[in-house]
């Protein structure tokens, strides 16, 4: 699907959609809690999906309601699982772990980029620690063995998703066992954000600076929990705010442990030619390159992450601001925009919700139409965000191949 945006501000009230981050590690808690748990989560996407389906071949009974999810825990683990984790990175990293604690032999199916998409050093782990991994196809991962309870060690530089994926896993490990974090860690707000998912289980995991002391021990279902908006797709809206519309976005929790939150504070920054450091919060750079590409402009850091999503995102955010007219280059590992004016162009999403969703907030301020090709990239993260998008205003046209 392809879309074609006439520019022009936007306004109105948008409730924040769920939080993906946040639904994927409650999911998982409660699929090994005690009792059932009723997860309210009004909206869902491909890669909330994707954990949900792997959950229920691991022998969780999840059922879906108007409101959100009816989680059934698991009661008896396969002794062998296909798990389809779609294109969700964080899907495939926090259960690979759990299946090799649990001793399942687990067939993971892997779709778009996801086959390029890191694993070391969590693969290296794995295997030291009982489990072996393999690639039967390009696209699949098979991992076989059983994870001992012992003294892990794994380096936070490629991503903090695999520092989640290890706690998850000790957690049903029996004894005790302690997860060292080595190097820089990328992304640390969401090591946070699981921390505080297995405590509302009653989980609490003693830290020393980045060392984790995980004990065995029975998760407690709370009963009723409600996933929190999502800041990283609410970063959208802000930054159309930011580029002069006035949208409210209603469902934000001022106080989460999500790293997104700090979208505010970088759009100040951009009143004024700015110096941001991408490595913890790398879901906001296309949308934050969109805007400083109408304002200041600014010089991202640390953002060789970017290369690892759904897109080359250093180099598709690039060609996203240079097809509307903007100035972008990368250097290294960094990514440089010009301020200045939009005139509008054609856009390729490259298969990235992200770009779709950036470029459609650059839309607002050009003197063009924008044209995004492949614009159902969105539904990865934000099924309904088109809809939003008119519902705010927005004037555009939906053309099908």
């Amino acid at each position: 699907m392809d879309i074609i945006i006439q520019p022009g501000l936007l306004s109105g009230e948008i409730p924040a959609v769920p939080s993906k981050s946040q639904a994927h590690r409650l999911l998982i808690c409660a699929a090994f809690a005690h009792a059932p748990t009723v997860l309210t989560c009004p909206d869902s996407n491909q890669d909330i999906d994707a954990t949900v389906r792997c959950l229920r071949a691991l022998g969780a009974e999840i059922t879906r309601r108007e409101d959100g999810f009816l989680v059934a825990p698991v009661r008896a683990v396969p002794g062998t699982a296909a798990l389809d984790c779609g294109e969700s990175g964080s899907t495939l990293r926090f259960l690979l772990p759990i299946a090799g604690a649990l001793g399942v032999n687990a067939t993971f199916r892997l779709a778009g980029r996801l086959p390029q998409r890191p694993l070391s050093p969590l693969w290296e782990e794995m295997e030291r620690m009982g489990c072996c991994l393999s690639r039967p196809s390009a696209d699949t991962i098979l991992c076989t063995g059983q994870l001992s309870p012992g003294d892990y060690s794994i380096s936070g530089s490629v991503s903090s998703q695999f520092i989640t994926g290890m706690l998850f896993a000790l957690m049903l490990l029996p004894g005790q066992s302690t997860l060292t974090v080595t190097g820089k860690v990328e992304s640390a707000p969401y090591i946070r954000m699981t921390l505080s998912a297995m405590g509302a289980f009653g989980v609490r995991v003693p830290q020393e600076s980045l060392r984790f002391t995980v004990t065995s021990q029975a998760l407690r279902s709370p009963g009723t929990l409600q996933v929190e908006g999502d800041w990283s797709n609410a970063a959208f809206w802000l930054a159309a705010n930011a580029l002069g519309s006035r949208v409210t976005i209603t469902g934000l929790n001022e106080a989460s442990a999500q790293g997104d939150k700090k979208i505010g504070d970088f759009l100040r920054q951009l009143e004024s030619p700015a110096v941001i450091d991408a490595g913890q919060t790398p879901d906001l750079i296309p949308v934050l390159a969109a805007a400083a590409g109408a304002k200041a402009g600014a010089v991202f850091t640390n953002a060789g992450r970017l290369r690892l999503k759904e897109s080359d995102r250093l180099l598709t955010t690039a060609a996203m601001l240079r097809s509307l007219g903007g100035c972008a280059q990368i250097r290294g590992d960094e990514l440089i925009v010009s301020g200045g004016d939009y005139r509008g162009g054609t856009v390729d999403a490259a298969g990235d919700h992200r770009i779709a969703m950036a470029a459609a907030i650059a839309a607002t301020v050009c003197t063009e139409p924008v044209t995004i090709l492949g614009a159902e990239a969105v539904t990865k993260s934000y099924p309904h965000f088109w809809a939003d998008y008119r519902r705010a205003g927005g004037n555009y046209e939906q053309h099908f191949r």
